[in-house]
């Protein structure tokens, strides 16, 4: 469905482009901890890829370097989601080996040129030819420039309400793999204060799908169970942002605890510190 700006290998070891293309679904642990162990443990469940949170956790560049490293020859890929859409932060992110870049609040076809340039080297990018560190754990022998052209996914997240009136515009921009529905901030943007279920929302759900269909891109919105994937795939999803590690904490504890009668405390009882 993507369209591939420039040309690398065949791209056999890119499970999650495979399964978007062949039409499947594809579901990542969010890492939020900057925590090496997480990211290794989490890496070994199953997940397809790893979102790792940039713009709302305290995950360093280097924290970065190692859960790449942490991770090397498990069957699955490192994304990170940048604070902000521009090519430095992509670049950052990019040369310590992550196999996609996770762009926020991509509200207009400026920004979404900016992350598929930021994605890709001249003459089709941006990009910056620094990427000793990167090319050391691509998992593809032979040109690492060809291979990240080819096999880096680019995902835009839409959250905005000003993006819905460039939604076509952004849908089309050569070298965006995935619009991601942040279901959330567009609640927000909408005046609709993070609820689910209004119409409003629903609509504007239903424009960006239609965009990204239209245009061949692959669509993509936060999951937080096994019913919700099933669901929203039926519906033309197949990139899902699953919960985070301490999401899974949360669930692990309770599976054991429950049935013991233990239950965890108000939400409104926080940490002591």
């Amino acid at each position: 469905m993507s369209q591939v700006i420039s040309g690398g290998g065949d791209g056999s070891w890119n499970r999650v482009r495979a399964r978007l293309d062949a039409g499947d679904f594809v579901i990542g642990l969010t890492v939020t901890a900057a925590n090496l162990d997480v990211a290794a443990m989490g890496a070994q469940q199953g997940f397809h890829f790893l979102w790792v949170e940039m713009e709302h956790s305290p995950v360093t560049l280097e924290t970065l370097r190692g859960m790449v490293l942490a991770t090397r020859g498990l069957d699955v890929q490192v994304f990170a989601r940048v604070p902000l859409t521009a090519v430095w932060t992509a670049k950052r992110v990019l040369d310590q080996g992550v196999s996609g870049v996770i762009f926020p609040f991509v509200g207009d076809p400026e920004l979404a040129r900016t992350a598929a340039q930021a994605c890709r080297y001249p003459p089709a990018g941006l990009r910056g030819s620094g990427a000793g560190l990167a090319a050391t754990t691509w998992p593809e022998p032979g040109s690492y420039y060809d291979s990240a052209d080819a096999n880096v996914l680019t995902i835009c997240v839409i959250e905005e309400a000003r993006a819905l009136a460039h939604i076509d515009e952004i849908a089309a921009t050569p070298g965006i793999d995935v619009m991601f529905i942040g279901t959330s901030d567009l609640s927000f943007s909408l005046g609709l204060r993070g609820r689910q279920n209004e119409p409003l929302l629903q609509e504007a759900i239903g424009k960006i799908c239609a965009a990204a269909q239209k245009h061949h891109k692959f669509l993509g919105r936060p999951a937080g169970s096994a019913e919700e994937v099933l669901r929203y795939h039926k519906e033309g999803f197949q990139f899902f942002q699953s919960v985070t590690e301490l999401g899974l904490m949360r669930l692990g504890a309770e599976q054991v605890l429950q049935p013991l009668g233990i239950y965890r405390s108000p939400s409104n009882q926080g940490a002591l510190y």
